[in-house]
């Protein structure tokens, strides 16, 4: 099976062409990427718990899904196909805001993405991709900002800095 490509973009988000997503993520190349949050009616944030066999950040809590778009597909398309892929349900997306960040991992990749956050509402309960998903959970926006503060290597580092940037969308608009 073929490596899975991401778009590198620049930074107004325009298609510059497609590399293997290892080799973006070795060279710490801008690339295209998506961030979901679901929250449920009690504006609790679903949270993924990544398995543990994932090749970086095993075992961390995340949010509910994120990936990477392919060619050709929406940001709305990528991000309700992979939600289907890893959580098992579907729902309407909207997207939020974009942003950019770089975080590097200790195991010498680096994300460097153009990251469209979305969001999405859902009560039920997922079925998860175990190939995937470890575990998943509820919890209080209020909450996940005070426990990354005192238990920060619970969380992915991108979660870390995606959160911090979909918090303060919060707290500037009403949804």
């Amino acid at each position: 099976m073929p490596e899975e490509q991401v778009i590198l973009v620049n930074e107004k988000d325009e298609p510059i062409g497609l590399m293997n997503k290892l080799e973006a993520h070795e060279k710490a190349v801008l690339h295209r990427a998506f961030s979901v949050f679901i929250l449920n009616d009690k504006n609790e944030i679903m949270l993924q718990q990544r398995a543990r066999q994932k090749y970086h950040s095993p075992l961390l809590w995340t949010n509910t899904c994120c990936s990477h778009q392919r060619n050709g597909e929406s940001n709305i398309e990528a991000g309700s196909r992979r939600l289907f892929e890893e959580m098992g349900f579907k729902t309407e997306l909207k997207e939020l805001f974009h942003f950019i960040y770089k975080a590097p991992f200790d195991n010498g990749l680096t994300e460097h993405e153009l990251d469209h956050v979305m969001i999405g509402y859902f009560n039920g309960k997922p079925e998860t991709n175990q190939e995937e998903v470890e575990s998943w959970k509820w919890m209080c926006i209020e909450d996940v900002k005070n426990d990354m503060l005192i238990n920060p290597k619970f969380y992915t580092v991108w979660f870390k800095i995606i959160f911090d940037e979909f918090y303060h969308y919060l707290e500037d608009h009403k949804l």
